[in-house]
């Protein structure tokens, strides 16, 4: 019998676990935390997160094999194989600040694994950690050990939030790093045979450990910069009449390329890929590699560019100036199907817009008003530090006001901006919207889903991310 103990009941340590629960009935798995809020919630009907299908699962097997707890120690001392989920925040002050990972909260977990171990462990990567972490947490275990002994793994997780359950189910690949030593090979394969009980023997990869630490950031940097590149044609179709829907078409359609993650829009969000791409700029930088950390800052830099393009067009568009003006904000998630707001690019708008003196009226249906005053009130990166650490309830911010219907957030509203993709946007009544708008009535889409030719017949002047501007749009600075 295994025991497994994962210490960090967050976005990947939850999921991950009750997933692991449910195809492996004769391990027990047991998620611990010392924030006892969010342990209670995990042991309550309310999960602390939303994702599709996680419910099912975690009532499967919670009381059985699956446990929560904020009994750190006790569970730690008693676990074979310790994942390791804990935040890896990008620092906010000292050196490497707003690129390097702070691994604080690590190191904490690696000294208290040292502290209350009394038989050999695994130790296994699960956050996402810059290249050379596990050596780092090798030294703190090794100069601990009191003659116990450590084999660490890297198990990048890849995740996608919104269908996290289904990547876990069905995941494209699972990539375990481990030391090339005897040891080492015989810990990779006591964690294979974990993910053996349902995942085909030929999508469990073995690396090295650098190799997989560096897998998941380098993965991660691919994505977003698909994303990058796919909004840089965006302003450029914006410029010449191109449409970005049918370039990208056209583009996806070589196999070679693909169609996925190719979606205009008004920019990337979630809490790794901002994270990661600073993390890998900081690793070349200090491997002396500045032409590669400044290829990848690029990514980060048309992110930027993006959101602040965005901003620049609803009110360059609104005669240059929206003060004491109401504009609707559909969506806040960064994006549909999830409630997580790290990164979301509705943050850098809202906040571009109250910069102009808007009256903002946001609506999601996954996202509380709490949360959403938290990231407007909050400073780059305190996102990812923990609860206490973060500013006591914000000062609400007085122009923004949440509600809990899009009509409501659209009445009386100059403009409606759309930030989400939350599928119950594309079907919203627009000429009950229109008819309770100021005119003239605006529509940015910032995701591309709904149908502009219609709005455009209904009455509302429409912008939409890389499309043929509307008359009104093209007489107006494209940066204000």
């Amino acid at each position: 019998m295994v025991k497994i103990c994962c210490i960090g009941a967050g976005y990947v340590g939850g999921p991950t676990m009750a997933v692991i629960a449910l195809k492996c009935p004769a391990i027990e798995v047991v998620v611990v935390d010392i924030s006892k809020p969010r342990i209670e919630a995990w042991n309550s009907d309310q999960l602390p997160i939303y994702e599709p299908g996680l419910d099912d699962v975690v009532k499967q097997c919670r009381g059985r094999n699956l446990f929560f707890s904020t009994d750190v120690e006790k569970h730690v001392a008693e676990a074979d194989i310790i994942f390791v989920s804990v935040n890896t925040p990008t620092k906010t002050r000292g050196l490497g600040a707003g690129k390097a990972a702070d691994l604080t909260y690590w190191e904490s977990a690696a000294r208290m694994i040292a502290d209350v171990s009394k038989s050999d462990k695994i130790v296994v990567e699960k956050s996402t950690v810059p290249v050379k972490t596990a050596e780092a947490i090798e030294k703190i275990l090794t100069h601990n050990s009191k003659g116990i002994n450590y084999q660490i793994l890297s198990n990048p997780e890849f995740l996608a939030e919104g269908t996290a359950i289904e990547d876990l189910f069905k995941p494209d690949r699972v990539l375990i790093g481990g030391r090339e030593t005897p040891e080492g090979r015989k810990a990779v394969q006591a964690l294979k045979d974990v993910y053996a009980h349902w995942v085909p023997e030929d999508r469990i990869l073995t690396t090295n450990l650098w190799s997989a630490e560096l897998s998941k950031l380098a993965a991660n940097a691919f994505l977003a910069q698909r994303i990058s590149s796919v909004n840089a044609i965006s302003a450029l179709c914006e410029a010449t009449g191109a449409n970005v829907s049918e370039v990208a078409y056209a583009v996806g359609k070589d196999s070679r390329i693909g169609p996925k993650f190719l979606n205009a829009s008004v920019g990337f969000g979630g809490s790794c890929f901002q994270k990661d791409i600073l993390n890998l700029v900081y690793i070349c930088e200090c491997n002396g590699l500045p032409e590669v950390s400044n290829y990848w800052k690029q990514v980060i830099k048309i992110n930027d560019y993006q959101k602040s393009r965005f901003v620049n067009r609803v009110v360059s568009s609104m005669f240059n100036t929206v003060a004491g003006k109401k504009i609707a904000v559909l969506g806040f998630a960064f994006k549909k199907d999830t409630g997580d707001t790290r990164e979301t690019p509705a943050i850098d708008v809202c906040k571009g817009l109250l910069g102009d003196k808007a009256q903002i009226s946001i609506y999601d249906p996954q996202v509380t008003e709490d949360q959403i005053q938290r990231d407007l009130a909050m400073n780059k990166f305190d996102w990812d530090h923990p609860m206490h650490l973060q500013p006591t309830s914000p000062s609400a911010v007085k122009q923004v006001s949440v509600v809990w219907d899009a009509y409501e957030a659209t009445k009386g509203a100059h403009g409606l901006c759309i930030l989400t993709e939350w599928d119950e946007f594309k079907t919203l009544d627009y000429q009950k919207i229109f008819d309770n708008m100021q005119k003239p009535a605006f529509v940015f889409d910032g995701r591309n889903i709904v149908d502009g030719e219609k709005l455009r017949e209904i009455g509302f002047i429409v912008y939409s991310i890389g499309k043929p501007l509307d008359a009104w749009l093209k007489d107006m600075p494209a940066v204000a």
